[in-house]
C-alpha cells in the first residue's frame, strides 16, 4: 500500500497518520476521540472493521479487526479449538473471540516510545499485515462458524496453497 501524503510523521501524532491512510485509501472511517479510529477496510472475502487505538502514556498503538462472523453458542467450542490451531501459524498478533459480540478478532499491539518515531510506511505495513492474516484466515472461520465444520480440516483446506495453473 502507498502514502500518498506529504507531511512528515514528526508533524502528526500516530492516530493522525493513520487518518492520512484512511482518507488516502477511500475506506469510510470515524474517529472515536482523541484515541481511537474505525476504519472499513476491504479484504479479499469481506470488508473488515479495522480499530485503530493509541495510547500516548504507554506508547502503545493497538490495531484490531472483526471478522464479521458471529460465533453461535454452538459453535464455541470449535471456534476456541480453530483460535488454538490458527495462532502458533502467525508471525505477529493473535486471533481471539471478543466475548461481548462473539466475533473472531485479529489484535496485534506495537509498543513505540518516546523518540523512535513511526513512519507513515509502517503504519501502511501494519495495516497490510492484519487486513492479509485475516484474509488468509477468513475461510477457515467461515467454515467453522457457517458450515460446522472441523476447525483442523477447516484450517487444512485454508492454509492449502495453489500451484501452477489450472
Amino acid at each position: 500500500m502507498s502514502v500518498p501524503w506529504t507531511e512528515s510523521a514528526d508533524e502528526l501524532d500516530l492516530l493522525d497518520l493513520v487518518e492520512q491512510l484512511v482518507r488516502a485509501q477511500g475506506w469510510a472511517y470515524e474517529r472515536g476521540g482523541e484515541e481511537e479510529l474505525h476504519a472499513d477496510v476491504p479484504g479479499q472475502w469481506a470488508t473488515y472493521r479495522v480499530w485503530f487505538g493509541w495510547h500516548e502514556d504507554l506508547g502503545l498503538f493497538q490495531i484490531a479487526c472483526t471478522l464479521d462472523l458471529e460465533v453461535p453458542e454452538g459453535r464455541l467450542p470449535a471456534v476456541a479449538e480453530l483460535l488454538c490451531r490458527a495462532n502458533p501459524r502467525l508471525w505477529l498478533g493473535h486471533f481471539e473471540l471478543w466475548p461481548d459480540s462473539r466475533l473472531p478478532a485479529f489484535r496485534h499491539g506495537v509498543l513505540f516510545r518516546e523518540g523512535s518515531g513511526i513512519s507513515p510506511e509502517t503504519v501502511a505495513d501494519l495495516v497490510d499485515i492484519v487486513v492479509h492474516e485475516c484474509d488468509r484466515f477468513y475461510p477457515a472461520f467461515r467454515a467453522v462458524v457457517e458450515q460446522g465444520r472441523d476447525p483442523e480440516d477447516a484450517l487444512t483446506a485454508a492454509m492449502l496453497e495453489t500451484e501452477g495453473e489450472a
